[in-house]
Order: C-alpha cells, then structure tokens, then sequence
C-alpha cells in the first residue's frame, strides 16, 4: 500500500473515531461524568443541495457483508439513499428501525448501508436485530466508499445519511441521528420528483 493510501485511511478511520460523540460533550467530559459514549455524533442537521450546485456523480465499487460486490453504477438512473453507521453506535442503532421502515415505504428507492468499522458477521447480526432489509458493505479496511463521498458532502459523523440523486450526485444529508423519518422522506421526495 502506498504512503498517500495509508495516510487517506489513517485520515478517515481518526474520523470516524473521532466522528461518532454528542456535540454537547468531548469524550473527555463522557469519561469524567462516566457515560463513557465513546463516540461523536453529528448534531442531526440537514443540508438539501440545489440540482445546479451539486457535485460530481460519486463512483465506488465495495464488497457487501454477504460478500457480494456493489458497485455506483449499480443505482445508475435510481434515487438511493446511503447510511453510513456501525453496530455499536447509539445513534445508529437507534435509528436503525426506521431507516428500515423507510425503505420498505420508498421500495423505488434503493437503501445502502456503509458499516465504517464492524467484521461482516456484526453486520448481519445487526441487520436481523433490527429488521434491516437493504445491504450494507464493509468499509471498514478500505473507507473506499465513505472516501468516494468524502469530495461533495462529506459523511462527516456517524451516523450520515445521504439522498442521491439519479445522475449520482448527493443531493441531501443529514448529519448524525435520523430524528425524524418525516424529514428524510421529505427529502426522498423532493429528489424523486426531480425531472418528473
């Protein structure tokens, strides 16, 4: 592995480390009251993209935890939306059931998990947990997938959740926990309605 892919995963995994905690509370103060969350999550807010200031479609090609391959162009002309999350994160696993309700509603718009840091088996085993019914690909060796978004709107906590839109482009994010399903499926239908 050359030097400059070394320091980009060493960047992106000191991210993610540091990326999952309350933004109220430095993991110092969680040790010294004693929650001990060890993580730093985004404050839930939402960023929508005009159609006109969005980036470059993103392009990857990752391995799903049952072993499959993704790949972008695997949503080529779709609107999907992208979570990226871990299994022992609280937000994620609080949010999980109603990414999961969500994608069984929008069964046109394909959902993608980025696990940024469990084994394949911890991956499964969250999924049936919670009921989640789209794959997730491990990006945690690689953090090729969350370096692919990292140009336009980056993944910048964990949880994210990204709406694409049909071209390949992020169209909407929201940092941090899904507060409110309302507004994610909100975006969802502003993107679907895109050139309709």
């Amino acid at each position: 592995m050359n030097r400059r892919l070394i320091a980009v995963v060493l960047a992106v995994s000191a991210l993610v480390l540091v990326s999952c905690s309350s933004a109220n509370e430095t993991l110092a103060e969680q040790y010294e009251n004693g929650s001990e969350e060890g993580y730093i999550s985004g404050d839930g807010s939402t960023v929508e993209i005009p159609a006109s200031d969005r980036d470059e479609p993103v392009s990857y090609e990752a391995t799903l935890d049952n072993g499959e391959i993704i790949t972008s162009s695997s949503f080529a002309d779709s609107v999907y939306v992208v979570n990226f999350w871990y299994a022992s994160c609280p937000p994620c696993r609080l949010e999980a059931p109603d990414l999961a309700e969500l994608s069984v509603e929008y069964p046109d718009v394909p959902f993608l998990g980025v696990n940024v840091s469990d084994t394949a088996e911890s991956s499964r085993t969250f999924a049936t947990e919670f009921g989640v019914p789209y794959p997730s690909v491990l990006d945690a060796k690689t953090a090729g997938v969350q370096l692919a978004f990292a140009g336009s709107v980056p993944p910048n906590a964990v949880p994210t959740t990204l709406v694409v839109d049909r071209d390949g482009r992020v169209a909407a994010r929201i940092s941090g926990l899904v507060r409110d399903p309302s507004i994610l499926a909100a975006m969802i239908d502003s993107v679907v309605a895109e050139g309709q």
